[in-house]
């Protein structure tokens, strides 16, 4: 006899019966509206070059500087902290802080140099993706509080400052003043290969914005922000410069001192110091 129970295939009850179907997974939108407007800033800077509006690709470079910075502190503060995120971010600074930076010092100034402007140009722009690469593979195992290497938006911002000050005194065809060409090789060469060492550079990761500071320091703040403004493009590039020499200092400090030096720790539970191998 027939169970009666039985259901024919194709019925109702197989269909309550079906495992549910996955969610399909969405994408955090403010964020990520950070990212694809420091995107944006990396691709304004490189048209701008491509018109002669080299004060414009600057601008562009240092906006997309801010937006980055934001992003990741945006998805933290709104719990909106994704995979996707952290992919596209990578790929906003590849283009941002790698690829236009490059085209635009090239254009300045390197492309009179010959083969030898495109190469130094190169080299910036590989520096930059060799340094995402190891920044995403290490991420688990470096100490927070130092970048290995120069960060690629502090390397962007070291080319495009020297062509912000240039431009603001008044320098247009670079190309034909070999002496503020060769300038831009060096500095080209010097923030691409910076990348990639193993220079501790502080991180400002343990800053805590919500912690209580004494009264100075918001006075401090404050100076800091009018002596800014005296003349934006010498005293930011200056302050660029000291960063990007900031990481040779402390590497010849540490190891002066024969203390560690690299800024990969030996295990993931030991982050501090005393836990990093040399």
């Amino acid at each position: 006899m027939n169970d009666l129970s039985s259901s024919p295939p194709g019925s109702d009850d197989d269909e309550s019966c079906a495992p549910p179907r996955p969610r399909r997974k969405g994408i955090y939108v403010l964020p990520n509206l950070f990212t694809l407007a420091a995107l944006f800033g990396g691709f304004y800077a490189v048209v701008m070059a491509m018109n002669g509006r080299f004060e414009l690709s600057a601008y562009g470079v240092f906006c997309a500087m801010v937006l980055d910075s934001l992003d990741g502190r945006v998805a933290r503060m709104t719990g909106t902290q994704s995979t996707f995120g952290e992919q596209m971010d990578s790929l906003s600074d590849m283009v941002s802080f790698g690829a236009a930076p490059a085209l635009i010092m090239y254009e300045w100034a390197l492309k009179g140099l010959g083969k030898l402007g495109w190469i130094a140009a190169f080299v910036y722009c590989a520096g930059a993706a060799l340094r995402l690469a190891r920044f995403n593979t290490n991420i688990s195992v470096v100490d927070k509080r130092f970048f290995q290497g120069l960060p690629s938006p502090a390397a962007a911002a070291l080319v495009v400052g020297l062509i912000w000050v240039a431009d603001d005194a008044g320098f247009r065809q670079v190309d034909a003043i070999p002496e503020l060409a060769w300038l831009a090789f060096a500095v080209t060469l010097f923030a691409g290969l910076t990348m990639v060492t193993n220079a501790p550079f502080y991180s400002f990761k343990d800053v805590g914005l919500k912690r209580t500071v004494p009264f100075v320091v918001i006075v401090a703040i404050a100076l800091g922000i009018a002596v800014v403004n005296i003349h934006p493009p010498i005293v930011l590039f200056g302050l660029f410069c000291l960063y990007g020499l900031s990481g040779y200092v402390v590497y010849a400090v540490k190891r002066a001192k024969g203390k560690p030096v690299s800024v990969i720790a030996v295990s993931t539970d030991e982050p501090d110091e005393k836990g990093l191998h040399q």
